[in-house]
């Protein structure tokens, strides 16, 4: 969001240190993306009065027009603008002048006739947003004199701010404004909002048949509306904003809205039928809005409709062409809704139709900042309507589904020094919440706050975001760092010093590590005489080789032996401890840690040994039953460990046909 610092001005005094005010409001989390200087004057452009026009039969896309420039002395420059006449104040960059782009105004001839000079619209030296034509100034500028001068431009700071989402408040500059002078210790002021004496009553009324997307419809009637053009600084706001200027009444709308981060939209009253229905779309509805395109909606999107249900309005996103402001509109209906933000959100993802509008509204706007909004929309259009009526009689639909305006939480002191590590007076407190909008009375002796949240703060609702309010405002920097400390020290879990146990007693016994792969190839698991079939496949393995879990480690030691042997380390003791994934009877493998030792070229009686020493360093004990001989076992030589009925493992010789496998 572009925020210029003149207008931020009004709200409080800040200055004019760019550099302060741009880390201050990154501290508070609108981090500045970047700083531009407009406005600066490109000298050598001054106000010229049109004397005369004359066409070239030769040169039919551009004109001759003869100028004064205030000295008596008749110019003639060539022009390509058409929206020029006899009469009009223009811009004129005069010889030598050098222009933003680079260009720099030197004599050019066209058909042997020399320019002598160029004229301007507001986009070339920056003060408009409107390159359709020349920028025409009011009859009465005087001439000669600095363009800039002239319209009261001054040079000016732009801040690109990086609005979170969480921060809806902070997409209008009230919102960026109050922050800023909470965090500089300065007063913020309101925007200046005088509605005026009202005039007879004039009821437009409203029907909501959706209440749960829209919960929230006001309506004021206007009248005494002469559409116009608006102040050069009207103008001025909105160029800098990135916004063109449409009209007087369009660009008051837009101005509201940039200001107090209220969307509203402004009905030419006679084509609305004195009435609105806020409905749902139709299936394949076509609507077309302000930009002429016409779009198929769906039962999912939200429309205004006038009294005859015509849609003319796309609520939240963009008005209607049927019903948008003209010349000919002498008096207006203004909305001001609250809509559900997703479903605005929605819409405008599926249209791909993104406006200033809807950026709010789907973040969610205050809902009860209508009657400011009003206000201020009528204050500033009488400038221009002086003979404006404000009718009394508005209109104020709500619903159920509208958010509570009494939003109360409680914030307990020791939570914040918990969560902050420092230890804040009441009066701190007091302090860094109230000028950010809050409201806050103690409670529980001191202990407690009761905290009202302001409506325009939809991302606070919990104690925490308070806290965290408490801390962006005392200064994150402030907080220092802080290591917790805990009574609790470190140690090993009695599977870890279990695990350490069994490891040890095995070196002891002479065995090295290892560490196979626990995925197999297909067939591995086969050649140890073991079933493959409940075993687990990767869905995208690697490798194919590397696809199936194992269920058992034999498979990887003795490949581990197998490559020992081949490079010449032939009397060799290994051992892992790992995880197999036998498959089990429910949705998920079981997993468990299994220990395997292998010792190169023992016997069967080499193995008891191994299995009585480890047995006595772990204080367990298991029976030896060769009633069912272990599969990849020799027969006659190997055993199972038993402990009653449960199998613990097994013991043994390795089969000759499996050790021909690897």
């Amino acid at each position: 969001m572009k925020i210029s610092l003149s207008w931020l001005n009004e709200f409080a005094d800040f200055g004019s240190d760019d550099n302060v005010i741009s880390e201050r409001l990154t501290e508070l989390g609108l981090a500045v993306e970047s700083v531009e200087y407009v406005g600066e004057p490109v000298k050598g452009v001054v106000t010229a009065k049109v004397l005369r026009l004359e066409k070239h039969p030769d040169a039919a896309k551009v004109t001759r027009v003869f100028v004064d420039a205030g000295d008596g002395v008749e110019r003639h420059v060539w022009c390509g603008a058409t929206n020029m006449t006899e009469g009009d104040v223009v811009p004129l960059a005069t010889l030598g002048t050098s222009m933003p782009d680079g260009r720099v105004i030197s004599q050019r001839g066209i058909l042997g006739i020399d320019s002598e000079g160029m004229l301007c619209s507001g986009t070339e030296i920056g003060l408009s947003q409107d390159d359709s034509g020349l920028l025409i100034l009011p009859s009465n500028t005087p001439l000669g004199i600095d363009v800039y001068e002239a319209m009261g431009v001054q040079s000016d700071v732009i801040f690109d701010l990086d609005v979170t989402r969480n921060r809806p408040d902070c997409t209008g500059y009230l919102g960026v404004a109050r922050d800023l002078a909470a965090g500089l210790a300065k007063s913020c002021k309101q925007p200046s909002s005088e509605i005026g004496k009202l005039g007879p009553q004039l009821t437009v009324p409203v029907q909501i048949q959706a209440p749960d997307r829209c919960s929230r419809f006001t309506v004021v009637a206007m009248s005494g509306i002469v559409v116009t053009k608006s102040p050069t600084w009207i103008e001025q706001r909105l160029s800098r904003a990135g916004m063109r200027s449409i009209n007087n009444v369009v660009d008051v709308s837009n101005l509201v809205n940039l200001e107090l981060n209220q969307p509203n939209h402004a009905y030419d009253l006679q084509s609305v039928n004195a009435g609105f229905i806020v409905r749902m779309a139709s299936s394949n509805e076509a609507f077309t809005t302000l930009d002429g395109n016409e779009r198929k909606l769906e039962a999912s999107d939200l429309v205004i409709a006038d009294a005859e249900n015509i849609a003319v309005g796309l609520a939240g996103i963009m008005g209607g062409l049927h019903s948008e402001v003209t010349e000919t509109t002498h008096s207006i209906a203004l909305e001001i809704a609250y809509f559900e933000p997703n479903a605005i959100r929605s819409t405008a993802t599926r249209l791909a139709l993104r406006t200033e509008a809807s950026l709010r509204f789907e973040r969610g706007v205050d809902p009860y900042g209508a009657e400011a909004a009003v206000a201020r929309f009528s204050e500033l259009l009488r400038i221009t309507c002086p003979d404006l009526i404000v009718h009394s009689g508005s209109t104020d639909e709500r619903t159920e589904a509208l958010p509570s305006q009494n939003r109360i939480c409680v914030l307990r002191a020791k939570s914040v020094k918990r969560i902050l590590g420092i230890d804040l007076s009441a009066q701190h407190i007091v302090d860094l919440l109230v000028p950010i909008g809050f409201g806050v009375t103690e409670i529980n002796g001191g202990e407690s706050f009761e905290i009202s949240i302001p409506s325009w703060r939809n991302d606070c609702t919990l104690e925490i975001d308070v806290i965290e309010e408490i801390a962006r405002h005392y200064g994150y920097d402030k907080l220092g760092k802080i290591v917790p400390t805990s009574p609790v020290h470190g140690r090993l879990s009695e599977m870890q010093q279990r695990r350490r146990l069994v490891r040890e007693i095995v070196v002891s016994l002479g065995a090295s590590e290892a560490m196979p792969n626990p995925f197999l190839a297909p067939g591995e698991l086969a050649k140890v005489g073991l079933t493959e079939d409940n075993a687990l496949r990767l869905a995208n393995p690697l490798v194919a080789e590397e696809s199936v879990l194992r269920t058992s480690l034999i498979p990887g030691m003795l490949r581990a032996v197998s490559y020992n042997q081949s490079h010449r380390n032939r009397d060799i003791s290994l051992f892992e401890i790992g995880h197999v994934y036998p498959q089990g009877s429910q949705v998920l493998p079981d997993e468990f840690e299994s220990l395997c030792i292998m010792v190169a070229g023992a016997d069967a009686s080499a193995a008891v040994d191994l299995w009585s020493q480890l047995s006595a360093g772990l204080s367990v004990g298991a029976q030896l039953s060769q009633d069912n001989p272990p599969a990849g076992y020799h027969q006659t030589r190997s055993a199972q460990l038993r402990r009653g009925k449960v199998v613990l493992g097994s013991i043994g010789e390795i089969d000759p046909t499996v050790l021909a496998n690897f």
